[in-house]
């Protein structure tokens, strides 16, 4: 008998005694390949989803955009799945959803992330977990050189590692890619506890690094800021080298920086130039001018999830100006991607149970700078994609 498979008969013959699981350990599915499906049909129509949210955003060298999220079920459950839509360059018109990553199943797929690698290969990474959060999870990701196509061909999905990554990796300046990987603080919450896995020797906000274009990813280094909350951390590499890391936090933004390319870190605490409402996503880039993009909520009562504005530092992060309001209603979890031409565009979600739209707003960095639209290219609250499924029924957390 494999030796993974004893501990798990041990493990469920324990379970069995002390919360009345079946002796019989389930299959390990969230290892296994999810389904790839390509022209989904009408079980992924917009009309079956009560509830989606979470995307990004990213840019083909030929203007081509992209865009995931997730969605399927009531709320974050084991109905989740990823999808994927583009548009020929013009921010307003999209296609419908054109590729699904699913596993049937308790199996959840979800925290969809994009990214142009430095070789212009575009990376679709989603994370695959046992119902809301096992404690281990997995980022999975699948490849394409042709992004610039409508319908490029994509690799088979690959697991990468444990944990959960969302935001966009980084490429520094040596050469090395890393991903911001996290394991939560939270204990697991599965409906099954033969599926949990005990966080407390893997928990943290991690970086993986690859030094061989993404054909292998290993474990570097490990932050814990104080009252990290879903992580969701953004890696930024500073011009004097420094790698300046931001985290999601219970009271706003937490930070750590690194001076050896993320082995170590240090100075782990509330950041101390980067205020921010209590956990909720940002967003942080660098633009090509060098200077950084941040996106964040700034509400009136510094509390609600609205009010999403987007900030220049011309001093890698010590101070912020400009200010332009790209959406005043309720809405969360930012990303961006900067095009050839200068163009900035940010996606983001607008009531993931209400609305449940998908927008993306388009702006140049002189809007910013001016704090109102001053570029004539300014577009904002454009739609991406708006499910229409209707579900009461909420029965696991939300993020």
């Amino acid at each position: 008998m494999p030796i993974h498979r004893f501990v798990w008969l041990q493990l469920a013959s324990i379970l069995s005694v002390s919360s009345g699981a079946s002796a019989i350990p389930p299959s390990d599915a969230a290892l296994d390949p999810p389904r790839v499906v390509e022209n989904p049909g009408p079980e992924y129509a917009a009309s079956t989803r009560p509830f989606q949210g979470i995307p990004g955003i990213e840019c083909a060298a030929n203007g081509r955009l992209w865009a995931t999220w997730y969605g399927g079920g009531p709320t974050e459950c084991r109905e989740n799945y990823a999808m994927l839509a583009t548009s020929a360059g013009d921010p307003a018109k999209w296609s419908d959803v054109k590729l699904v990553v699913d596993v049937p199943g308790l199996v959840r797929v979800f925290d969809p992330c994009l990214w142009h690698d430095p070789d212009g290969r575009l990376w679709f990474f989603w994370a695959q977990g046992f119902t809301w959060w096992d404690g281990r999870a997995g980022v999975w990701a699948m490849v394409t050189s042709n992004s610039s196509d409508e319908k490029p061909t994509w690799s088979k999905p690959r697991r990468l590692c444990d944990g959960i990554m969302m935001n966009k990796p980084i490429a520094l300046s040596n050469g090395d890619w890393l991903l911001p990987v996290s394991i939560w603080s939270r204990p697991p919450q599965v409906t099954d506890p033969a599926h949990v896995h005990d966080t407390t020797a893997t928990t943290g906000s991690h970086v993986y690094a690859s030094s061989d274009h993404g054909k292998t990813w290993t474990l570097r280094g490990t932050s814990n800021v104080d009252e990290r909350m879903f992580d969701e951390h953004m890696v930024v590499e500073r011009k004097d080298g420094v790698l300046w890391e931001l985290v999601r936090t219970n009271y706003g933004i937490g930070e750590a920086f690194s001076k050896d390319r993320g082995a170590t870190w240090e100075g782990a605490g509330p950041s101390k130039t980067v205020t921010h409402i209590p956990s909720a996503r940002f967003f942080i880039r660098r633009l090509a001018s060098g200077k950084l993009l941040l996106v964040r909520h700034n509400p009136p009562d510094m509390k609600t999830r609205s009010h999403l504005t987007a900030y220049l530092s011309e001093d890698d992060g010590r101070t912020w100006t400009g200010g332009f309001l790209l959406d005043d209603r309720e809405c969360s979890y930012p990303d961006g991607v900067q095009a050839s031409d200068g163009t900035v565009h940010v996606i983001y979600d607008h009531e993931r149970k209400g609305a449940k739209q998908i927008l993306v707003a388009t702006f140049m960095e002189t809007d910013i700078a001016a704090g109102k639209p001053v570029s004539g290219k300014t577009k904002l609250r454009m739609l991406v994609n708006q499910a229409t499924g209707t579900d009461p029924s909420a029965k696991e957390p939300a993020r």
